[in-house]
């Protein structure tokens, strides 16, 4: 192991209340916390500050104010902005003062339902600053599952825009917030809309006000402090897909949350003052708020806020021409969209072509980075691809290498090792620990560290439930298992796991063995029904761009065949154009597994192509049934 990482990750466990104490020196507190971590209280208990005054208002005390904080690139519209801190803190005020005028108060809920634009960066930070609590939903989300999240939130006001821009698409917002608001049980007195080129909407007089009106007759509306919050105040909710169908709202707190991200820019991204980070994600979802508003902003980094698609905006190209044009040091992606691009562009031409400018390091996660698409991208950039892997519950990192610690240990397939404050471990089904090479539930000891959820809102059951199966452990609901060096490999969720005849398999091992089959860009192995064995192994393959599949599926299952055994042969396996996909890019195999089993399924709301499913219903005919 390094020293360095070694001496962080063990004191951060024997010692954790002076790791912690240190690391919240990071943090402009108005009020000192009395001590790191108080079992009843939660972390840094007695603490007072504000996370927007920790993004934005003390970078332009301590003379920054002329850096850089907010870079806007939409290769949609071929629009270029950016912001200083001065700037960024300007507008944040004045929406601040906006959202006064509308009669928000502290603890108020927000719900904001919006496009990548910068006004929404705006309205979350202007929701910190006067103690509001903001909760995004991903613009996009279907009027029902709006109408969930407003009943459970039960906002004061809700912010919108008129539409949305997505590729060549122009999506109305305003009759999706209008249909969720008539459905909704909780009553929403306010909806502040702001009108973009592409579409303008129609407002209702009695319920709706013009961002661009409202922010001119707000004009000369004092600028609001910001309102000083315990720690433990929640300073957002996000809202996560529940198994009952009910949406689980996370709930992050204020101090641990800051001393968390804070804590992560410098030793696992190596982002400090003047450094330029870019998480390709959107704000919708938990890498958004972490990494593309707060996390860069609370270190006084610039952050770039890019709207388009990693291929066809305009092509293959257009990441790695974002990364020079606007000096990139530190790149945050998914796995799937490098799949993506070596779909399109296989031998990296692009890649040769544009170059990487100043970035010293990608990392990628949201899914599983399987190694063949880690070797490839390694090989054409010449720069460490990092995998690493945390969740919306944890907020931040949990394995990762700590690259600032000296620690650039990689192993593909692993997402690294446990990253400081994170005690894991993997166990079997009796929450025995399992050697080293086995596989079972990944966990993490208690209690967990900043950052991470402190609760779900409005449920309390929801949240024990997380720590009942393993008392004294958080279940992540992953599965994997842990090297002799004490490297993590997550290979799925827990349902992923598929019994052939007896036998326990993990379609995530499957699908690493499918993933390093020439031709193959991006897979998916799930668990099928069969009357005689339970269940057998079913994969999907999306091939490389003008290679011949005819012969892709008989060597995928001789390679899984020859890998695991006759026991893990895939029943069959089918050539896709693609996976459905979350818009984050999650790949949505629970879909797959009720289409290749004929069993009613509907599209989900997160969907990225909603046709792609049924594709893949007519392609298995005649087993999948649509509902609706």
């Amino acid at each position: 192991m390094e020293p360095r990482y070694t001496a962080a990750w063990r004191r951060s466990l024997e010692d954790a209340e002076a790791f912690w104490t240190d690391a919240a020196e990071a943090v402009d507190w108005a009020v000192p916390p009395r001590r790191a971590f108080d079992p009843e209280e939660g972390w840094f208990p007695g603490g007072v500050l504000n996370t927007c005054h920790n993004c934005l208002d003390r970078h332009v005390l301590q003379g920054r104010g002329s850096q850089t904080a907010l870079v806007y690139e939409s290769a949609v519209t071929g629009t270029s902005m950016h912001w200083t801190f001065e700037e960024a803190l300007h507008e944040v005020q004045r929406v601040a003062a906006m959202l006064l005028r509308l009669g928000v108060t502290r603890g108020d809920r927000v719900v904001i339902y919006m496009p990548m634009v910068p006004e929404a960066i705006f309205a979350m930070l202007a929701c910190a600053r006067i103690g509001a609590i903001h909760s995004v939903v991903f613009g996009g989300f279907a009027a029902h599952e709006l109408a969930k999240r407003i009943d459970d939130a039960c906002p004061t006001l809700l912010i919108t825009a008129s539409c949305g821009i997505e590729g060549s698409r122009v999506i109305a917002y305003k009759p999706i917030v209008d249909e969720a608001v008539a459905a909704a049980t909780h009553q929403v007195d306010r909806v502040l809309l702001l009108q973009r080129d592409r579409l303008a909407a129609e407002l209702k007089p009695e319920r709706d006000r013009d961002w661009a009106a409202l922010r001119e007759a707000s004009a000369g509306d004092p600028l609001p402090p910001c309102a000083m919050l315990d720690s433990g105040d929640p300073l957002y909710i996000l809202y996560t897909s529940g198994t009952t169908g009910t949406p689980k709202g996370v709930v992050r707190d204020n101090g641990g949350h800051a001393v968390a991200l804070a804590w992560s820019m410098a030793n696992i991204y190596g982002i400090g003052p003047g450094d330029v980070f870019w998480a390709a994600s959107d704000v919708g979802w938990v890498v958004g708020h972490s990494y593309i508003v707060y996390a860069p902003l609370l270190v006084g980094a610039t952050t770039i806020l890019y709207v388009g698609k990693p291929v066809g905006t305009p092509d293959a190209g257009v990441f790695w021409r974002t990364i020079v044009a606007n000096g990139v040091k530190t790149f945050f992606t998914a796995p799937t969209a490098i799949r993506a691009i070596r779909k399109e562009d296989p031998q990296a031409r692009l890649l040769g072509e544009i170059g990487t400018g100043e970035l010293t390091a990608i990392f990628l996660a949201g899914e599983r980075a399987d190694p063949d698409t880690v070797t490839w991208l390694e090989r054409h950039s010449g720069l460490p691809v990092v995998d690493h892997w945390w969740q919306t519950e944890l907020g931040w990192p949990a394995i990762a290498p700590c690259l600032s610690l000296g620690d650039d240990r990689r192993r593909l397939g692993s997402a690294g090792p446990p990253v400081p404050g994170y005690a894991i471990q993997v166990v079997d089904e009796d929450g025995v620990e399992c050697p080293a090479g086995s596989s079972g539930a990944i966990v993490v000891r208690q209690p967990l560290p900043p950052g991470a959820f402190r609760g779900l809102w409005n449920n309390p059951v929801g949240f024990a439930k997380s720590f009942q199966r393993f008392p004294g452990y958080y279940e992540t609901g992953d599965y994997g298992h842990m090297d002799e060096d004490g490297f993590v490999f997550v290979m799925g969720r827990t349902d992923d796991i598929i019994n052939v005849a007896g036998h326990r398999l993990s379609t995530g091992q499957m699908e690493q063995i499918v993933a390093a089959v020439d031709g193959v860009v991006e897979c998916a192995v799930i668990g099928a029904d069969d009357p005689i064995k339970g269940m057998v192994p079913l994969g999907f393959v999306v091939a490389r761009k003008a290679f011949d599949a005819d012969q892709l599926p008989a060597e995928v299952i001789s390679a899984v065949r020859r890998e695991l055994g006759a026991i893990a042969t895939l029943r069959e396996v089918h050539v896709v154009p693609e996976l459905p996909k979350t818009r984050s890019g999650k790949i949505l195999r629970n879909l797959l597994r009720k289409i290749a089993n004929g069993q009613d399924w509907t599209v989900p709301p997160t969907i990225e192509n909603e046709a792609t499913p049924y594709m893949i219903a007519q392609l298995l005919q005649p087993t999948g049934r649509a509902d609706g």
